[in-house]
């Protein structure tokens, strides 16, 4: 419950059967709800992406399999966390994958 005067974290006085404000001492009686508004609607922006569209960074890598110059790269912990991650490749135009160990 909110004060609607200053907005504050209304807390109920049990004893008085009140919502009582801490900051501007205002009360509203128990069981009662202050409907707060905002005057200016909330806007919201959404991204749309299909499941089609690739959301990975690329880089310039060569593909083995159709000479392509550029890939979508991911790192990958493949092995014991005390050995480093993997690198795996997928090829832009033809989506082939492989992988780099470093």
């Amino acid at each position: 419950m909110f004060c609607p005067d200053c907005k504050r974290l209304m807390r109920p006085d049990r004893p008085k059967a009140v919502w009582r404000c801490a900051s501007c001492g205002r009360t509203v009686p128990l069981g009662r709800g202050v409907e707060v508004r905002s005057s200016t609607p909330i806007e919201r922006e959404v991204a749309v992406v299909d499941g089609k569209t690739p959301t990975l960074p690329k880089t310039a890598e060569t593909c083995p399999k159709c000479g392509n110059g550029e890939a979508y790269w991911v790192l990958r912990q493949t092995r014991g966390s005390d050995e480093p991650e993997t690198r795996i490749f997928e090829c832009t135009k033809c989506g082939h994958k492989w992988r780099d160990y470093q």
